[in-house]
């Protein structure tokens, strides 16, 4: 079992910066990729980002490319995702996911636990 905490959302105005946090416990945190997704409100949940076992391998969305950055502390058992210059389409709840492999992917199906989500809301 692994449970999976998001915080760090908040209010942001446009081309703001927020960091978020997904703290891990239960299994082990270096048996699992870790992805960030998030749903907006009325849309369908979709990825973000992932970051591999070994923090070696990250895949980004095109649509966050350049902006978002992330990274795990295997030691803190926790996985960050730094947002920088935020659009008002960038509001979701944002979720972290742990997948037992070593890369993370694409598919919402692959992920084997989820967190309740942190809601991120940039104004305008």
């Amino acid at each position: 079992q692994v449970q999976l905490v998001e915080s760090g959302g908040r209010l942001v105005q446009a081309g703001g910066s927020v960091r978020l946090s997904c703290a891990a416990s239960g299994r082990s945190f270096r048996d699992y990729a870790l992805g960030w997704w998030r749903q907006a409100p009325g849309m369908e949940r979709e990825f973000v980002v992932g970051i591999s076992r070994s923090e070696t391998t990250t895949t980004y969305a095109p649509f966050v490319k350049g902006r978002f950055i992330v990274s795990r502390d295997n030691a803190k058992n926790t996985v960050y995702l730094q947002m920088n210059s935020l659009k008002p389409e960038d509001t979701a709840v944002y979720y972290c996911a742990a997948r037992f492999k070593n890369w993370p992917t694409e598919r919402e199906d692959d992920y084997h636990y989820w967190g309740q989500g942190t809601q991120v809301t940039v104004s305008s």
